[in-house]
Protein backbone atom coordinates (compact mmCIF):
# COMPACT_ATOMS: atom_id res chain seq x y z
CA UNK A 1 0.00 0.00 0.00
CA UNK A 2 3.02 2.67 1.25
CA UNK A 3 4.42 1.66 -2.72
CA UNK A 4 1.09 2.46 -4.49
CA UNK A 5 0.41 5.11 -2.56
CA UNK A 6 3.86 6.46 -3.08
CA UNK A 7 2.98 5.99 -7.24
CA UNK A 8 0.22 7.59 -6.57
CA UNK A 9 1.53 10.52 -4.75
CA UNK A 10 4.52 10.73 -7.77
CA UNK A 11 1.60 10.69 -10.38
CA UNK A 12 0.08 13.42 -9.33
CA UNK A 13 3.30 15.24 -8.97
CA UNK A 14 3.95 14.67 -12.46
CA UNK A 15 0.75 15.81 -13.24
CA UNK A 16 0.85 19.10 -11.44
CA UNK A 17 4.23 20.01 -13.06
CA UNK A 18 3.39 19.09 -16.57
CA UNK A 19 0.68 21.76 -17.08
CA UNK A 20 3.04 23.96 -15.33
CA UNK A 21 6.16 23.37 -17.67
CA UNK A 22 3.55 23.82 -20.70
CA UNK A 23 2.19 27.27 -19.30
CA UNK A 24 5.97 28.22 -18.77
CA UNK A 25 7.00 27.11 -22.36
CA UNK A 26 3.79 28.73 -23.87
CA UNK A 27 4.38 32.02 -21.86
CA UNK A 28 7.88 32.42 -23.20
CA UNK A 29 7.57 30.87 -26.42
CA UNK A 30 6.98 34.33 -28.67
CA UNK A 31 9.88 35.53 -27.33
CA UNK A 32 11.85 33.10 -27.73
CA UNK A 33 11.19 32.97 -31.09
CA UNK A 34 11.91 36.53 -31.33
CA UNK A 35 15.18 35.60 -29.90
CA UNK A 36 15.76 32.56 -32.67
CA UNK A 37 14.89 35.05 -35.43
CA UNK A 38 17.22 37.63 -34.52
CA UNK A 39 19.84 35.51 -34.63
CA UNK A 40 18.91 33.62 -37.62
CA UNK A 41 18.67 36.85 -39.64
CA UNK A 42 22.08 38.24 -38.08
CA UNK A 43 23.64 35.08 -39.19
CA UNK A 44 22.29 35.20 -42.77
CA UNK A 45 22.96 38.99 -43.09
CA UNK A 46 25.44 40.01 -40.78
CA UNK A 47 24.15 43.51 -40.26
CA UNK A 48 20.41 42.71 -38.65
CA UNK A 49 21.78 44.03 -35.13
CA UNK A 50 22.15 46.82 -35.39
CA UNK A 51 21.04 50.05 -33.43
CA UNK A 52 19.75 51.32 -37.16
CA UNK A 53 17.46 48.28 -37.50
CA UNK A 54 16.13 48.03 -34.17
CA UNK A 55 15.65 51.49 -34.18
CA UNK A 56 13.30 50.58 -37.51
CA UNK A 57 11.41 47.95 -36.40
CA UNK A 58 10.84 49.49 -33.35
CA UNK A 59 9.00 52.64 -35.56
CA UNK A 60 7.34 50.25 -37.44
CA UNK A 61 5.77 48.24 -34.73
CA UNK A 62 4.62 51.37 -32.55
CA UNK A 63 1.25 51.59 -34.22
CA UNK A 64 0.47 48.24 -35.09
CA UNK A 65 0.85 47.25 -31.09
CA UNK A 66 -1.16 49.73 -29.99
CA UNK A 67 -3.67 48.73 -32.73
CA UNK A 68 -3.08 45.21 -31.68
CA UNK A 69 -3.20 45.91 -27.72
CA UNK A 70 -6.83 47.38 -28.17
CA UNK A 71 -8.04 44.50 -29.91
CA UNK A 72 -7.24 42.72 -27.16
CA UNK A 73 -9.65 44.08 -24.83
CA UNK A 74 -12.25 42.00 -26.81
CA UNK A 75 -10.24 39.22 -27.69
CA UNK A 76 -10.28 38.23 -24.33
CA UNK A 77 -13.79 38.15 -23.81
CA UNK A 78 -13.59 35.76 -26.36
CA UNK A 79 -14.70 38.03 -29.27
CA UNK A 80 -13.99 39.80 -31.94
CA UNK A 81 -13.92 43.56 -33.08
CA UNK A 82 -13.84 44.00 -37.02
CA UNK A 83 -14.94 47.25 -37.06
CA UNK A 84 -11.10 48.43 -36.65
CA UNK A 85 -10.60 49.63 -40.48
CA UNK A 86 -13.26 51.71 -40.45
CA UNK A 87 -13.19 53.50 -37.05
CA UNK A 88 -9.71 54.11 -38.56
CA UNK A 89 -10.77 55.25 -41.79
CA UNK A 90 -13.71 57.67 -40.03
CA UNK A 91 -11.65 58.83 -37.11
CA UNK A 92 -8.71 60.28 -39.72
CA UNK A 93 -10.78 61.80 -42.12
CA UNK A 94 -12.68 63.54 -38.97
CA UNK A 95 -8.75 64.75 -37.58
CA UNK A 96 -7.75 66.02 -40.72
CA UNK A 97 -10.85 67.85 -41.14
CA UNK A 98 -11.14 69.86 -38.00
CA UNK A 99 -7.26 70.41 -37.13
CA UNK A 100 -5.49 73.25 -39.25
CA UNK A 101 -5.30 71.32 -42.74
CA UNK A 102 -5.18 72.68 -46.70
CA UNK A 103 -8.81 72.15 -47.18
CA UNK A 104 -11.04 74.66 -45.34
CA UNK A 105 -10.76 77.09 -42.18
CA UNK A 106 -10.72 75.02 -39.10
CA UNK A 107 -8.32 74.55 -36.37
CA UNK A 108 -9.77 72.90 -33.41
CA UNK A 109 -6.08 72.19 -32.76
CA UNK A 110 -6.44 69.52 -29.80
CA UNK A 111 -9.86 69.17 -29.28
CA UNK A 112 -10.15 68.13 -32.97
CA UNK A 113 -7.77 65.14 -31.60
CA UNK A 114 -9.97 64.48 -28.84
CA UNK A 115 -13.10 64.79 -31.32
CA UNK A 116 -11.19 61.69 -33.65
CA UNK A 117 -10.73 59.75 -30.69
CA UNK A 118 -13.87 60.12 -29.51
CA UNK A 119 -15.66 58.55 -32.80
CA UNK A 120 -13.82 55.47 -32.00
CA UNK A 121 -15.53 55.55 -28.42
CA UNK A 122 -18.88 55.98 -30.34
CA UNK A 123 -18.30 53.08 -32.25
CA UNK A 124 -17.24 51.39 -29.76
CA UNK A 125 -20.25 52.11 -27.77
CA UNK A 126 -22.46 51.00 -30.58
CA UNK A 127 -20.55 47.41 -31.65
CA UNK A 128 -20.53 47.06 -27.56
CA UNK A 129 -24.82 47.77 -27.42
CA UNK A 130 -25.33 45.78 -30.11
CA UNK A 131 -23.12 42.85 -29.14
CA UNK A 132 -23.56 43.18 -25.10
CA UNK A 133 -27.44 44.42 -24.82
CA UNK A 134 -28.87 43.29 -28.28
CA UNK A 135 -27.24 39.92 -28.10
CA UNK A 136 -25.82 39.80 -31.34
CA UNK A 137 -23.05 37.93 -32.19
CA UNK A 138 -19.99 40.39 -32.08
CA UNK A 139 -18.64 39.13 -35.68
CA UNK A 140 -21.68 40.25 -37.30
CA UNK A 141 -22.37 43.43 -35.53
CA UNK A 142 -18.26 44.85 -36.33
CA UNK A 143 -18.35 43.37 -39.42
CA UNK A 144 -21.17 46.29 -40.03
CA UNK A 145 -19.76 49.05 -38.29
CA UNK A 146 -16.84 48.16 -40.19
CA UNK A 147 -18.27 49.07 -43.18
CA UNK A 148 -20.52 52.17 -41.74
CA UNK A 149 -17.20 53.68 -40.95
CA UNK A 150 -15.70 53.22 -44.21
CA UNK A 151 -18.86 54.27 -45.94
CA UNK A 152 -18.77 57.55 -43.52
CA UNK A 153 -15.02 58.19 -44.00
CA UNK A 154 -15.74 58.09 -47.96
CA UNK A 155 -18.81 60.47 -47.43
CA UNK A 156 -16.20 63.02 -45.44
CA UNK A 157 -13.64 62.23 -48.29
CA UNK A 158 -13.02 66.25 -49.99
CA UNK A 159 -12.58 67.10 -53.30
CA UNK A 160 -8.95 66.70 -52.63
CA UNK A 161 -6.75 65.27 -50.18
CA UNK A 162 -6.80 66.72 -46.76
CA UNK A 163 -3.29 68.03 -45.89
CA UNK A 164 -2.67 68.63 -42.04
CA UNK A 165 -0.88 71.66 -41.11
CA UNK A 166 -1.63 71.17 -37.00
CA UNK A 167 2.04 70.57 -35.08
CA UNK A 168 0.50 68.91 -32.16
CA UNK A 169 -0.53 66.11 -34.58
CA UNK A 170 2.30 66.36 -36.80
CA UNK A 171 4.65 66.51 -33.98
CA UNK A 172 3.79 62.71 -32.81
CA UNK A 173 5.51 61.58 -36.22
CA UNK A 174 8.51 64.37 -36.69
CA UNK A 175 9.45 65.33 -32.97
CA UNK A 176 12.36 62.31 -31.81
CA UNK A 177 13.71 61.63 -28.72
CA UNK A 178 17.19 59.35 -28.36
CA UNK A 179 15.97 58.65 -32.41
CA UNK A 180 12.50 57.41 -31.59
CA UNK A 181 9.34 59.14 -32.72
CA UNK A 182 7.02 60.72 -29.90
CA UNK A 183 4.66 57.05 -31.40
CA UNK A 184 7.25 54.96 -30.14
CA UNK A 185 7.08 56.19 -26.82
CA UNK A 186 3.33 56.46 -26.92
CA UNK A 187 2.96 52.54 -27.59
CA UNK A 188 4.96 52.00 -24.57
CA UNK A 189 2.95 54.51 -22.46
CA UNK A 190 -0.57 52.11 -24.08
CA UNK A 191 0.99 49.33 -23.68
CA UNK A 192 1.91 50.16 -20.02
CA UNK A 193 -1.96 51.46 -19.22
CA UNK A 194 -3.14 48.42 -20.76
CA UNK A 195 -1.22 45.72 -19.13
CA UNK A 196 -1.68 47.44 -15.82
CA UNK A 197 -5.67 47.85 -16.50
CA UNK A 198 -5.47 44.23 -17.46
CA UNK A 199 -4.03 42.76 -14.80
CA UNK A 200 -4.57 44.96 -11.53
CA UNK A 201 -8.05 46.21 -11.88
CA UNK A 202 -11.20 44.75 -11.70
CA UNK A 203 -12.18 45.21 -14.73
CA UNK A 204 -9.17 43.48 -16.24
CA UNK A 205 -9.95 40.29 -13.94
CA UNK A 206 -13.17 40.07 -15.24
CA UNK A 207 -12.43 40.70 -18.98
CA UNK A 208 -10.37 37.58 -18.07
CA UNK A 209 -12.92 35.64 -16.24
CA UNK A 210 -15.66 36.71 -18.97
CA UNK A 211 -13.17 34.83 -21.23
CA UNK A 212 -12.01 31.75 -19.93
CA UNK A 213 -15.89 30.33 -18.83
CA UNK A 214 -18.60 33.09 -19.08
CA UNK A 215 -21.21 30.54 -18.00
CA UNK A 216 -19.89 30.16 -14.50
CA UNK A 217 -19.77 34.22 -14.46
CA UNK A 218 -23.17 34.77 -15.29
CA UNK A 219 -24.63 31.92 -12.80
CA UNK A 220 -22.80 33.96 -10.10
CA UNK A 221 -25.03 36.93 -10.87
CA UNK A 222 -21.63 39.64 -11.42
CA UNK A 223 -22.82 42.54 -14.00
CA UNK A 224 -20.24 41.29 -16.91
CA UNK A 225 -22.56 43.33 -19.33
CA UNK A 226 -20.91 46.70 -18.20
CA UNK A 227 -17.58 45.22 -18.47
CA UNK A 228 -17.74 43.44 -21.71
CA UNK A 229 -19.23 47.18 -23.05
CA UNK A 230 -16.49 49.00 -21.40
CA UNK A 231 -14.09 46.37 -23.26
CA UNK A 232 -15.70 47.64 -26.96
CA UNK A 233 -15.79 50.83 -26.25
CA UNK A 234 -12.05 50.65 -25.01
CA UNK A 235 -11.07 48.96 -28.42
CA UNK A 236 -12.61 51.85 -30.75
CA UNK A 237 -11.12 54.41 -28.75
CA UNK A 238 -7.59 52.58 -29.21
CA UNK A 239 -8.62 52.29 -32.93
CA UNK A 240 -9.46 55.73 -33.52
CA UNK A 241 -6.32 56.87 -31.77
CA UNK A 242 -4.15 54.72 -33.55
CA UNK A 243 -6.12 56.76 -36.63
CA UNK A 244 -4.42 59.44 -35.29
CA UNK A 245 -1.05 58.28 -34.98
CA UNK A 246 -1.58 57.06 -38.85
CA UNK A 247 -2.62 60.47 -40.12
CA UNK A 248 0.82 62.03 -38.59
CA UNK A 249 3.05 59.75 -40.15
CA UNK A 250 1.28 60.06 -43.56
CA UNK A 251 0.81 63.78 -42.69
CA UNK A 252 -2.93 64.13 -44.50
CA UNK A 253 -6.66 61.99 -44.19
CA UNK A 254 -7.20 59.45 -46.17
CA UNK A 255 -9.91 57.09 -45.95
CA UNK A 256 -7.93 54.09 -46.97
CA UNK A 257 -5.51 54.65 -44.26
CA UNK A 258 -6.78 52.05 -42.65
CA UNK A 259 -6.40 49.44 -45.10
CA UNK A 260 -4.35 46.08 -43.48
CA UNK A 261 -4.32 47.00 -40.04
CA UNK A 262 -7.28 44.98 -39.30
CA UNK A 263 -5.69 41.11 -39.13
CA UNK A 264 -1.80 42.22 -38.73
CA UNK A 265 -3.40 43.25 -35.53
CA UNK A 266 -5.26 40.20 -34.68
CA UNK A 267 -2.20 38.01 -35.87
CA UNK A 268 -0.53 40.05 -33.69
CA UNK A 269 -2.22 39.09 -30.68
CA UNK A 270 -2.29 35.76 -31.79
CA UNK A 271 1.38 35.20 -32.58
CA UNK A 272 2.08 36.72 -29.10
CA UNK A 273 -0.11 34.35 -27.39
CA UNK A 274 -3.07 35.33 -26.63
CA UNK A 275 -6.25 33.57 -27.51
CA UNK A 276 -9.22 33.93 -29.99
CA UNK A 277 -11.17 32.13 -27.36
CA UNK A 278 -10.42 34.38 -24.75
CA UNK A 279 -9.38 34.24 -21.38
CA UNK A 280 -5.58 34.27 -22.11
CA UNK A 281 -2.96 36.23 -22.99
CA UNK A 282 -2.97 40.23 -22.60
CA UNK A 283 -1.91 43.51 -23.83
CA UNK A 284 2.48 42.29 -23.71
CA UNK A 285 1.81 39.41 -25.35
CA UNK A 286 -0.03 41.07 -28.13
CA UNK A 287 2.44 43.78 -28.14
CA UNK A 288 5.49 41.53 -28.52
CA UNK A 289 3.38 39.49 -31.10
CA UNK A 290 3.30 42.98 -33.20
CA UNK A 291 7.14 43.42 -32.79
CA UNK A 292 7.59 39.49 -33.93
CA UNK A 293 6.04 40.51 -37.06
CA UNK A 294 7.89 43.45 -38.39
CA UNK A 295 11.43 41.62 -37.33
CA UNK A 296 10.08 38.51 -39.72
CA UNK A 297 8.86 40.99 -42.16
CA UNK A 298 12.45 43.12 -41.82
CA UNK A 299 14.61 40.37 -41.74
CA UNK A 300 12.92 37.99 -44.92
CA UNK A 301 12.98 41.89 -46.57
CA UNK A 302 17.00 42.22 -45.66
CA UNK A 303 17.80 38.46 -47.46
CA UNK A 304 15.59 39.47 -50.32
CA UNK A 305 12.31 37.64 -49.91
CA UNK A 306 9.59 39.13 -52.73
CA UNK A 307 6.47 40.02 -51.35
CA UNK A 308 4.63 36.69 -51.51
CA UNK A 309 7.22 34.46 -50.06
CA UNK A 310 7.38 37.13 -47.31
CA UNK A 311 2.99 36.52 -47.05
CA UNK A 312 4.28 32.70 -46.80
CA UNK A 313 6.54 33.16 -43.67
CA UNK A 314 4.05 35.57 -42.16
CA UNK A 315 0.95 33.12 -43.35
CA UNK A 316 2.95 30.22 -41.49
CA UNK A 317 4.03 31.97 -38.52
CA UNK A 318 0.87 32.66 -37.13
CA UNK A 319 -0.54 28.62 -38.12
CA UNK A 320 1.96 27.61 -36.34
CA UNK A 321 1.79 30.12 -33.22
CA UNK A 322 -2.39 28.93 -33.17
CA UNK A 323 -1.46 25.48 -32.94
CA UNK A 324 1.03 25.63 -30.44
CA UNK A 325 -0.85 27.85 -27.88
CA UNK A 326 -4.26 26.61 -28.43
CA UNK A 327 -3.61 22.44 -28.81
CA UNK A 328 -3.92 21.94 -25.23
CA UNK A 329 -7.31 23.59 -25.35
CA UNK A 330 -8.66 21.82 -28.44
CA UNK A 331 -11.75 20.29 -26.17
CA UNK A 332 -12.82 24.03 -24.84
CA UNK A 333 -11.92 26.03 -28.26
CA UNK A 334 -15.37 27.69 -29.31
CA UNK A 335 -16.24 29.48 -32.23
CA UNK A 336 -16.11 33.41 -31.61
CA UNK A 337 -18.50 34.55 -29.94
Amino acid sequence: MLNSHSVSNKDVELGRSRPLSMKTLQNLGPLIALVIMVIVFQALTGSFISIGNFRSILEAAAVPSILAVGITFVILLGAIDLSMQGTIATASMTLSLLVANGINQHDFGLSGILIAISIGVIFGALNGTLHVFGKTPSLIVTLGTWFIGLGLAAVLFPDRVPTIHEPLVLGFSSVHLGGLSLIVYIAFAIVAAAYFVLKYTRLGRMIYAIGGDEGIIVASGLPIKRYKFIAFVISGGIAAFGGVLLSAQLGNGNADIGAGQLFPAISAAVVGGTLLSGGRGGALQSALGAVILEVLGNGLIQIGAGPYSRNIFSGAVILVAISLTSYHLRRKLRVVK
